[in-house]
């Protein structure tokens, strides 16, 4: 009887926190985009934001089909999508594009982390009944990402406008439902 019922706690406490684990697992593959971005390995940082978003997606599908939510996940989960998807994307573009503009490139740079963290904290208090309340930081991060893949086709200061483009979306009070 006591050997179950340790199994059976045992087995709560990895279920209530098996969304969290993979929150963390995409606050570290943001972390090591960041570095190997700033070691100048740009493409595997690329591919690490892209993993970081897979672990974002099943993160919630795990919380919501265990009934974990919780506000420290729900905390933990926007902190690391700042480091994914705010910090991690922004400095792949500097580095490996937007350097080259100067002033400007570093300003949309920082503020579009700015927006994105804007973005989290408004959605962190808000009543989030079914929708979003602009684009949500995830979907901009992985365009910045993936916008990197043109940067042989589009000039830099295109980026500038992407840039502030994503921003504004993050910030805009437009409603998407979510998925």
């Amino acid at each position: 009887m006591f050997l179950i019922s340790y199994v059976d706690a045992t087995v709560k406490k990895i279920k209530a926190n098996t969304a969290n684990l993979l929150t963390l697992v995409n606050l570290g593959l943001g972390g090591f985009a960041i570095l190997y971005t700033i070691n100048d390995v740009l493409k595997l940082s690329l591919l690490l934001i892209f993993l970081a978003a897979l672990a974002d997606r099943f993160d919630g599908m795990v919380a919501r089909k265990f009934n974990i939510e919780s506000e420290l996940g729900k905390q933990l989960d926007s902190m690391s999508d700042i480091i994914s998807f705010g910090v991690a994307p922004a400095l792949l573009l500097y580095k490996g594009i937007l350097f080259e503009l100067g002033a400007p490139g570093a300003f949309f740079t920082v503020l579009y982390i700015g927006c994105g963290a804007f973005r989290l904290a408004r959605f962190n208090i808000s009543d989030n009944c079914g929708f979003f309340s602009g684009l949500p930081i995830t979907a901009a991060g992985c365009i910045l990402t993936l916008s990197y893949l043109w940067k042989d086709f589009m000039p830099a200061y295109n980026y500038i406008f992407l840039l502030m483009i994503l921003s504004f979306c993050m910030i805009a009070s437009f409603k998407i439902r979510k998925m």
